[in-house]
């Protein structure tokens, strides 16, 4: 937002360190994992664009080489890095067609490089930070919570044979052998979500270059990125105390880094869509403060066969066509126009509903989309950097 949290997720070099010592803090007063109170001030925020600016001379290992990617090793942490998450979006829908999309994302954050010292069960160098949501479409609500902990004491942590991320009783439970189904378990009070997600017949795309992720020109701007795009999915989500079967399509995004967005990069703008012709698309724009979308701006086009087509900022013309306020008076641009001629697409992306952000420690605009123009569909859209 995790997004370069999924994606990029840095505005100004130092933010992390911020977001860091609030982490330390909260741990520490805390001892143990921690539940964020919904509906928390949002003075206390920090914008997502701020939140994860890595210093380059941390001693956190840097991708900026194209490497080769160990699976099943790979969906576990890398406390070599900074930061890291596990991804997931999704929009579902139950018999009657009620629509709902959900958030879960597992983040890691490292305090130091490294694993931490092992003369105590509860020392740590690695915080953990979850984020949960259920957009309700039908009624036009947007439910969200935050929890935090420390990794220690099996109160957090990540595996990867088979995988196993976990925050309090959030968790990611993939499949010995194969990953595959993963399971995804998160409850907070009046909201929850228990869902399967199959591996469906799309291959694992390596994003960027052969999975390195560029964000900027300095070296070591990038992240090592990897998604599966369309995952079968069903269960059931509870609002309150109401239960919902449901099933649908779900996006995955693994993505690990410590980079910082430049000094002059503002944020990011964030889609990943499935359409109803069976192809997938994920675009990003990186934008500058001036709001034009950079050249390190690109994206990955999937076919209903599975094959990828990389975009780049040339062959992508992204507009915003409204924009929508939040208490704060921060503008989201909320609907937008995506062209792609060399594909024949041609389409106009709509929030299902204006108010998704996500008021928390990190803040930021995330939530359904519906696709309408040349091809209709439905996706996430995430907004980065424009509550800074």
């Amino acid at each position: 937002m995790a997004r370069q949290h999924a994606r990029p997720c840095a505005a100004v070099a130092g933010g992390l360190k911020v977001l860091r010592l609030c982490l330390l803090l909260i741990v520490v007063l805390c001892a143990c994992d921690r539940e964020a109170p919904p509906g928390r001030d949002t003075a206390q925020t920090v914008p997502i664009g701020q939140g994860m600016g890595i210093d380059p001379d941390s001693g956190f290992a840097r991708a900026t080489l194209p490497r080769a990617f160990e699976f099943p090793a790979d969906h576990g942490a890398h406390p070599a890095y900074a930061t890291e998450w596990w991804y997931f979006t999704g929009n579902l829908h139950t018999d009657d067609d009620a629509r709902f999309g959900y958030q879960l994302t597992l983040f890691r954050i490292g305090l130091v490089p490294g694993a931490a010292a092992d003369d105590s069960d509860w020392r740590t160098s690695q915080i953990y930070m979850g984020h949960l949501a259920i957009s309700d479409i039908g009624q036009g609500l947007h439910h969200s919570r935050e929890r935090f902990s420390r990794a220690a004491v099996g109160l957090a942590g990540a595996q990867s044979d088979p995988l196993r991320v976990w925050l309090g009783p959030w968790s990611i439970d993939g499949t010995p052998g194969g990953t595959f189904p993963i399971r995804l378990k998160a409850e907070d009070n009046d909201i929850a979500i228990a869902l399967t997600l199959e591996r469906g017949d799309r291959p694992r795309v390596l994003q960027g270059e052969q999975g390195l992720s560029r964000k900027g020109a300095a070296p070591g701007n990038a992240s090592y990125y990897y998604s599966h795009t369309r995952l079968p999915t069903r269960g059931e989500i509870r609002i309150a105390d109401r239960h919902y079967r449901i099933s649908g399509n779900s996006w995955f995004d693994r993505e690990w880094s410590s980079s910082a967005l430049a000094a002059d990069q503002a944020g990011w703008d964030w889609f990943s869509l499935h359409l109803d012709d069976g192809r997938d698309l994920m675009f990003y724009r990186m934008r500058g403060k001036d709001g034009v979308a950079q050249r390190f701006s690109s994206g990955v086009l999937v076919d209903a066969e599975g094959t990828t087509h990389a975009l780049s900022l040339d062959g992508v013309k992204s507009e915003p066509t409204r924009t929508w306020q939040d208490e704060n008076g921060v503008a989201y641009p909320v609907a937008w126009n995506l062209s792609i001629p060399q594909h024949a697409l041609e389409l106009h992306i709509e929030a299902a509903f204006d108010d998704q952000v996500m008021r928390h420690t990190v803040r930021y605009w995330e939530g359904a989309v519906v696709v309408s123009g040349s091809h209709s569909g439905t996706g996430y859209l995430e907004l980065s950097g424009y509550a800074n």
